[in-house]
């Protein structure tokens, strides 16, 4: 249930409400200035019409989808979120680059030093990877966080990592400033509700075999413990098509951005699969009006421990960067 109040409500009034609220046995968020959403403790007994006589109180509103916290029905406005001064959910476009998996130090300095001065603002690197196979490198670990945070300082990047288990949130979150949610793990509800105490901006990515609701609802879990930094990212789902590892799908952008408020991030590295797709499909998603892109990038991409066939060069990163930015910018001139 929404409850709206009037526009000239003063704050004092929305906080009194709020506690009212939840003294009356409701768990209460706020859904931007002038709203409240009830998100728990509502059922068919509890009309409307009980809450149009409270003070300040403008409508009232039923709200029947799942995905409360998470919908445009709650909060029309975008949410965009500041992250050291990075605005992400905005006008401008938001890119990260980097490898699939932490290395070594002088991989992730060469990486940083290519996508700052290619314009991205944020680097990616795995510490933890979930792999199919139990024998795969699984990863540096904090070691390999705290190459990322020193990185991402040094050249003024804002850092992403992914982290697979709720025992791992607080370390993660010590290091790195958006916690990544993979696609194994979109429906772990335990480590979505730790996400969701801890506050930091979360990039959770659709499961690879789940439905817009799948993931909408997989963000409602992180938003209702009281995290409203949830950024919806869609890496590509499994189809009959074999060609590709996964198949992009770019409806995700124009439906998530109709269904949410959130932002809407699009991953054309694991979408694909092949690295000679990444562009195409990276100009695709800046077209379909994705609020950002994350890439993955490495100085000898043959090489790279994970993922090799998917990752770029840096000269086909910085290629990749021109186009999408006069892309991004033609498109925001024609607006």
């Amino acid at each position: 249930m929404i409850i709206e109040l009037e526009e000239n409500a003063p704050t004092e009034a929305k906080n009194n409400l709020h506690i009212r609220l939840q003294h009356m046995g409701f768990t209460v968020q706020s859904a931007g200035h002038t709203r409240l959403a009830l998100v728990k403790g509502v059922d068919s007994f509890v009309r409307p019409a009980d809450f149009q006589h409270l003070p300040h109180v403008s409508k009232v509103h039923s709200l029947k989808i799942r995905y409360k916290l998470a919908s445009r029905a709650c909060r029309n406005e975008d949410t965009i979120i500041d992250i050291k001064g990075v605005k992400i959910g905005g006008a401008e476009l938001f890119v990260c680059g980097g490898p699939c998996s932490i290395e070594s130090e002088q991989q992730l300095e060469a990486c940083a030093v290519t996508i700052k001065t290619a314009g991205a603002q944020a680097l990616r690197g795995g510490a933890f990877k979930p792999r199919t196979s139990p024998y795969e490198f699984q990863g540096m670990g904090e070691q390999g966080l705290k190459l990322l945070q020193q990185c991402g300082e040094r050249h003024g990047l804002i850092t992403i990592s992914e982290v697979m288990d709720p025992s791992q949130v607080e370390l993660v979150a010590h290091y790195i400033d958006i916690l990544q949610v993979g696609s194994r793990n979109m429906q772990n509800f335990h480590l979505l509700k730790e996400l969701g105490k801890m506050g930091k901006p979360v990039l959770l990515k659709r499961g690879f075999s789940a439905t817009y609701q799948d993931l909408l609802m997989a963000a409602e879990y992180i938003l209702s413990e009281g995290n409203p930094h949830v950024m919806l990212c869609e890496r590509g789902i499994r189809t009959f098509e074999t060609h590709t590892r996964n198949t992009l799908d770019l409806n995700a952008v124009p439906v998530l951005k109709e269904l949410s408020h959130l932002p809407v991030i699009i991953d054309p590295s694991h979408g694909t699969g092949l690295r000679s797709l990444v562009t195409p499909m990276a100009r695709a998603a800046v077209a379909a009006g994705a609020h950002g892109i994350i890439i993955e990038t490495h100085p000898e991409p043959d090489r790279s421990i994970s993922d090799a066939q998917q990752t770029l060069s840096f000269d086909a990163f910085r290629q990749l960067m021109h186009e999408v930015s006069v892309l991004h910018h033609a498109m925001r001139q024609e607006i």
